[in-house]
């Protein structure tokens, strides 16, 4: 089932729910590889491909959230109608959200959760300059939140390779600051954060509230930016938790 937009990291025959994960800013689908290990065995887990990167190198990174989100939507929508879940971390928390916009909108099948992980609310963005960062610069940035496999930038071939990539994505982000949707979702939110991220702590997590119109829930962890990497177990059993049960019972459609 995995296609250009989603892989497939564990395939169930008959989930009881999927669990799209969408990465960060110059993250790829195999960030979530070791996910499936740590929640249950009815979860299928699937991971969005963003183009640029991985087995999409050749192809163009995407430039306008919208046209972005309206891809993965369509992706999802290929699939048959069993509860799906999304999960964004950083960058991937504004295409999860606008994603599930869509689903929940004008295609009437919202998802059952929506999991937002770093990130400010949608009402909160500004643009941050830092794709027009110079290289050392921008390299220092990445490094300095602690990005898994960040080290590889040391590497001249390898930071030829990916600040292109990194770039792109944060160009895209401001631009998205000043087009974000803000009106409430109509799907439960939950929004996770590192306690000691210096862009996206406590208040931004909890400001998350104004755009949650199904539910709203909120939980910290110690850590940076990426706290999801050392406390990865910790986290799987909260959205575990959170998908069971009556969690699973999808919000009204509009």
């Amino acid at each position: 089932m995995s296609t250009n937009w989603l892989r497939v990291l564990r395939a169930v025959a008959q989930p009881r729910v999927r669990l799209v994960c969408f990465p960060h800013a110059g993250g790829t689908a195999s960030a979530f590889r070791t996910w499936p290990a740590g929640l249950p065995d009815d979860v299928e887990v699937l991971a969005v491909r963003y183009p640029g990167r991985e087995d999409r190198i050749a192809e163009p990174c995407a430039t306008r959230m919208g046209e972005f989100a309206d891809a993965v939507t369509a992706a999802l929508l290929a699939l048959d109608e069993r509860p799906l879940a999304l999960f964004g971390h950083s960058m991937g928390a504004s295409v999860a959200y606008e994603v599930a916009h869509r689903l929940a909108g004008e295609h009437a099948r919202p998802p059952v959760a929506l999991l937002v992980s770093a990130r400010r609310a949608p009402h909160r963005l500004q643009p941050s300059g830092t794709g027009d960062l110079d290289d050392d610069a921008l390299v220092a940035h990445v490094q300095g939140r602690g990005a898994p496999a960040s080290a590889a930038l040391d590497h001249p071939e390898l930071r030829e390779l990916f600040l292109p990539v990194l770039r792109a994505d944060y160009r895209m982000l401001d631009a998205y600051a000043g087009e974000a949707t803000t009106r409430p979702l109509p799907v439960p939110l939950t929004a996770y954060y590192g306690e000691q991220d210096t862009g996206a702590a406590e208040p931004e997590a909890l400001a998350w509230a104004v755009v949650a119109g199904a539910g709203f829930a909120a939980r910290g962890f110690a850590g940076g930016h990426f706290y999801l990497v050392p406390h990865e177990a910790a986290l799987l059993d909260d959205i575990a938790r959170r998908l069971a049960g009556t969690a699973l019972e999808a919000p009204c459609r509009p």
